[in-house]
């Protein structure tokens, strides 16, 4: 028996999030088809993350475990010809027996993109969240200042969370305009749920002149999702990539 470890960029358009479900479409579920039909016996994959419907991800990860005699490198090969055009795996490889994707220490950073014109762009709707009002980078940029180390990420967790500890480590964050599209990028050792979309979507608040940046300290402070921004649509996330410690 050998893990097999896969790097998974998928469109999440079409689907109910990563985790599969009873009742809806998702990534994990269509990967899980594909290897079980490839090697004819039940596969179950275990992933990284656990995206939400509508987001995308440039580099999630999953392992199986199988005794097939395909060497790791192919899976890619084999998997891309059956999976469907929006998930295509990146990169296949044999792993650790017991290197467990979840339970690592890791480092994931996210990409949150924002439109902002005066009308939006067909192309970009699926990628980005549109919005029209000028937005100020500097400001956005000087809020996340009080977001970066070790906090307690309290108001921006997502009321569906079940966690022991809202207590978080963000690494970096980044706020940065290219012509009309502005991304922020952040990094850390775990995320709650909805965590990276409500602090997009604070920045938002900010960046529009609703509070000035030093409202991130009180906002944090509070430890209470009530006094964080709104949770911004999924469209704009996409998970980057993971890197294990």
């Amino acid at each position: 028996m050998k893990r097999v470890g896969l790097i998974v960029a998928y469109d999440g358009t079409n689907y109910c999030g990563w985790q599969t479900q009873p009742n809806g479409i998702t990534v994990q579920g269509e990967l899980n088809r594909c290897l079980s039909e490839l090697l004819g016996t039940e596969i179950e994959t275990i992933g990284a993350s656990r995206t939400d419907a509508g987001v995308h991800a440039m580099g999630n990860v999953a392992v199986f475990d199988t005794d097939s005699r395909i060497p790791g490198e192919k899976f890619s090969y084999a998997l891309n010809q059956r999976l469907p055009e929006d998930i295509r795996i990146q990169l296949s490889e044999e792993v650790e027996p017991d290197f467990h994707p979840r339970y690592c220490d890791s480092e994931k950073t996210y990409e949150y993109r924002i439109l902002n014109r005066r009308f939006p762009v067909p192309t970009e709707r699926l990628y980005s969240y549109f919005y029209h009002y000028p937005l100020d980078v500097e400001k956005m940029q000087e809020a996340t200042s009080y977001l970066i180390g070790r906090h307690d990420f309290a108001s921006f967790c997502g009321a569906k969370a079940q966690v022991k500890s809202t207590i978080r480590i963000v690494t970096g964050i980044d706020v940065f305009r290219e012509g009309d599209m502005i991304t922020i990028r952040v990094s850390g050792r775990g995320f709650l749920y909805n965590m990276v979309r409500i602090i997009s979507g604070t920045l938002i608040e900010i960046g529009a002149g609703q509070y000035p940046p030093e409202k991130m300290k009180e906002i944090l402070d509070a430890k209470n999702r009530e006094a964080a921004g709104p949770t911004a649509p999924a469209c704009g996330l996409t998970l980057m990539g993971i890197e294990f410690l």
